[in-house]
């Protein structure tokens, strides 16, 4: 397309601009005081509500797996007990002022960017959805956050706890701390706190103009320009945008600035307990506020260094000056890369061309899809029963559905990433994941890290078409404890070592899924996998089929009564439904 070129052309795209904008911003805005004030009453009343309901049951139930976890020796117990009532008392308010402001938040700036989105669209009606668009999505995004936290609050909590109390394999040693040294790690808490607190959010307000003018020149650059990110025509109006919301983002990181200050101050405490050495605690909370000042300088590229002084805090500083070293080379060449590759991408891609990583949301929707698919496949062939489904609705027992499903489809991902050249996974026949288009989320990288080793471990393995088929009825319905678990399933293969190799994998799979399935939105998502499978045993006929005498009174009266809500003689589930993501049925199913 082409792009204004010399001065007269730029300002007057500039001011052919300006009435496009301020109509869509004036829009926006009004859609957000509108929405705004509803989306803080249902975030902060429900999330509230859950909160303060919950916390006697939290309150205990923390002091009890506190109490009784082995992980934990008694020294770092008695600490953890002695300082434990201050954030359960500050949980509740914390959890109100985080809904207010995450209310504030999203109730305003949902329904405005949704505004700049409609301009982005194929609609054809564009003016109607400029009205509309962001309205609805946002009061049932509130809902859906109010429904993911009593998720965490109600499932998510109690299976952390319950993990933290369990009994400690053996040969591994509690987490405790030594307690000669303790008077020392207390002692250099509220000096590290009182030095580095103010100093590092000084730093943090004192680069803030720089990051505000630096930010509001490029930007400018590229809305006048028509260049990097903004060639495209359709995000002209998310320049201007961002140039209004950019003071906003250079508040919040001066905001985390000074809540990541406390943090790195604290550290200064586990310091002193390594080193055994106050002396190179004071060393750490002098050294914290350069390496602080060197990260802002790089974030900013602004100049290399730090003109704080940085001691060394620890005995052995030789290796980690070395890497130190190493790190900031790497780092000044990274962003030397970067910005020649920036110059390239900002004249030869488009904006399609250039966002190609993935977000975890994508990932996410790709496994449970992947979990719909495999579910029906299994339901057809017997390896989850009608009564997997009803356990699950009734009795709240998911783990054929929520924890080997999505290991099974996993392990399904895994085997087709090892028989392929990818040194990724193989998501789907058009996705590859691979590591320079994975999200760049931590909690994310601790899910993809083990995956990738265990494809490499696959690969090694070398699994025959037998072995392969036969492991998809070992993982839903056997234990994969001992090698012997499997003597009589008909596994071809009678290498034990090879059995205790592929049960390892499958218990690590299930260990991710378990840690998966405490993420909030893990169990909506789950109930609309339970949905599909209950339409594929509905449109099968085999709930009907229960109700109808084909099974015992209790059977029939979880088909009728729980189960069995919707009417089976009803308008009949369509193709096109029955094979949609998320299928719409009646809530009262589950």
């Amino acid at each position: 397309m082409k792009v204004p070129r010399g001065f007269i052309a730029k300002l007057w795209s500039f001011i052919s601009f300006l009435p496009f904008f301020l109509l869509l911003l004036s829009l926006g805005l009004l859609k957000g005081v509108i929405i705004g004030p509803i989306v803080v009453v249902i975030m902060v009343v429900g999330n509230s509500s859950v909160a303060i309901g919950l916390w006697p049951a939290h309150f205990f139930w923390t002091y009890y797996c506190v109490l009784k976890t082995k992980r934990v020796g008694w020294v770092l117990k008695l600490l953890v007990l002695l300082f434990l009532p201050l954030p359960l008392v500050l949980w509740p308010v914390v959890a109100i002022v985080g809904s207010l402001l995450g209310g504030i938040g999203f109730g305003f700036f949902s329904p405005l960017i949704a505004t700049f989105e409609v301009i982005g669209t194929d609609h054809k009606d564009k003016c109607f959805h400029c009205f509309v668009d962001g309205c609805r999505s946002t009061l049932e995004g509130s809902c859906t956050v109010v429904r993911d936290f009593t998720d965490f609050c109600f499932h998510s909590y109690f299976s952390f706890m319950d993990d933290l109390s369990e009994e400690i394999p053996a040969g591994e040693k509690p987490v405790d701390i030594r307690l000669s040294k303790l008077p020392k790690s207390l002692f250099i808490i509220p000096i590290a706190i009182a030095i580095d607190v103010p100093l590092i959010t000084g730093v943090a307000l004192w680069k803030s103009p720089y990051m505000l003018i630096i930010g509001w020149k490029r930007l400018l650059e590229d809305l006048i320009g028509r260049e990097g990110p903004f060639l495209e025509t359709v995000c002209v109006p998310f320049a201007g945008l961002a140039i209004v919301l950019w003071p906003l983002a250079v508040a919040g990181a001066v905001i985390a600035s000074l809540f990541s200050s406390f943090g790195l101050a604290l550290y200064s405490a586990i310091i002193v307990h390594q080193e055994d050495s106050i002396k190179f605690g004071f060393a750490y909370t002098v050294a914290v506020v350069s390496l602080f000042d060197e990260y802002t300088n790089d974030l900013l590229y602004l100049r290399e260094g730090s003109c704080f002084p940085r001691p060394r805090y620890r005995e052995n500083m030789k290796a980690s000056d070395g890497l130190e070293r190493r790190n900031s080379i790497d780092m000044k060449n990274e962003k030397e890369s970067s910005r020649g590759s920036r110059l390239v991408s900002q004249r030869s891609k488009t904006l399609k061309q250039a966002l190609q990583q993935y977000t975890p949301v994508q990932v996410w929707d790709w496994l449970f899809k992947s979990c719909e698919v495999n579910g029906r496949i299994l339901f057809r062939d017997g390896l989850i029963e009608v009564k997997d489904i009803e356990e699950c609705i009734v009795k709240g027992k998911c783990k054929k559905l929520g924890i080997k499903l999505p290991a099974w489809s996993i392990l399904q991902c895994l085997l087709a990433s090892a028989k392929s050249e990818s040194s990724g996974l193989i998501i789907s026949d058009e996705v590859e994941l691979t590591r320079t288009n994975l999200p760049r989320d931590k909690v994310f990288e601790w899910f993809i890290g083990p995956l990738l080793i265990m494809k490499e471990q696959i690969k090694g393995l070398e699994l025959s078409e037998d072995e392969e088929f036969c492991l998809k009825k070992l993982v839903m319905r056997n234990k994969n404890e001992r090698p012997e678990d499997w003597d009589d399933t008909g596994f071809p293969s009678g290498d034990h070592v090879r059995r205790a190799q592929l049960q390892a994998i499958i218990r690590r799979l299930q260990g991710i899924v378990g840690s998966m399935s405490r993420l909030p939105t893990f169990r909506r998502k789950l109930k609309n996998l339970v949905k599909v499978l209950y339409l594929e045993a509905l449109q099968s006929g085999i709930i009907a089929s229960q109700g109808q005498g084909g099974g015992s009174s209790k059977s029939r009266r979880k088909g009728q009564g729980s189960v069995g809500t919707v009417d089976t003689k009803g308008p009949v589930v369509t193709q096109e439904e029955r094979h949609r993501h998320n299928p719409q049925v009646p809530e009262d199913v589950v």
